[in-house]
């Protein structure tokens, strides 16, 4: 069982459903676009926008620009894509392992554990001379994905603005700086961050190749971010909770444990009146 990175070369002797996550936040349209140009021979393909997300508020779980569906509405969507308890799926994309880890994280909130990314991502593959495939998604016989008990913490605003300025909490964004500090805001409509976040951009975990650091690497990093705090205190944000999930990766990968994550993120809690905004360093 592969429950945070595969290589691939692990994939290529693993039986898996294989899906890919690939998107851009500013063109909702480009992730099909280029899964359709090329992809894993046999993947599926996973919506960042729709599959991932929603905008029903009758099914949403949080607010955001992001939203989380149901657990229940969302295990609908794993049966249709084949997935059942023993399943070993493998998620991955081409954007330096930041939109595959959504997939990566709803499975596990899901309580299912046999869930990997491709470390690398598609690039690796091709590099490797893994198969590829152009066009639709096959179609794939459906099956019962039944919930069980989430294997990650998912929390609100509430959870985290009760106890904004705790030592039970650290808030860690990982946006890039300068929209940490509120130098630039190309989604919200508020610049800046939650008071007292450190700052961990998400692609801080990749080596200039394009693969996660070593757990020895990430675990050193983190714990010099942290300087002393209990990494089981730790709830990650982003601008609306995806990128902030490949810390969430990083962190179990370094042996730091399963880290909270913050799902609405900067999108919702600058949207929240009454909420606290900082700027700066």
């Amino acid at each position: 069982m592969f429950t945070t990175l595969i290589s691939v070369q692990a994939l290529k002797t693993t039986p898996a459903v294989v899906i890919d996550c690939s998107a851009d936040l500013a063109k909702p349209e480009a992730g099909r676009s280029q899964f359709e140009e090329q992809h894993i021979a046999g993947a599926l393909f996973a919506d960042i926008n729709t599959d991932l997300s929603t905008h029903d508020t009758s099914l949403a779980v949080n607010g955001g620009r992001h939203p989380l569906p149901s657990r229940e509405h969302f295990a609908r969507w794993l049966g249709a894509c084949g997935i059942s308890e023993p399943t070993q799926v493998v998620v991955y994309d081409r954007q330096g392992m930041n939109y595959c880890g959504r997939l990566w994280w709803m499975l596990k909130w899901c309580g299912h554990e046999a869930v990997a990314v491709l470390d690398g991502g598609l690039q690796a593959w091709v590099a490797a001379g893994g198969d590829v495939a152009s066009g639709p998604a096959l179609s794939v016989s459906p099956a019962v994905f039944a919930l069980r008990e989430p294997l990650l913490v998912l929390k609100h605003t509430a959870d985290v603005s009760a106890q904004l300025g705790s030592p039970a909490q650290t808030i860690v964004d990982a946006r890039a700086p300068a929209r940490y500090k509120g130098e630039t805001e190309p989604f919200d409509p508020v610049a800046g961050h939650i008071p007292g976040a450190l700052n961990r951009p998400f692609n801080t975990n990749l080596t200039p190749q394009g693969f996660m650091k070593s757990p020895a690497e990430l675990k050193t990093e983190f714990q010099n971010l942290l300087n002393g705090r209990d990494a089981s205190s730790v709830v990650h944000h982003c601008g609306s909770g995806i990128s902030a999930i490949p810390n969430v990766l990083a962190m179990q990968i370094a042996g730091l444990g399963a880290t909270a994550l913050y799902a609405g993120s900067w999108s919702e809690w600058c949207n929240t009146p009454g909420l606290p905004c900082a700027q700066g360093s």
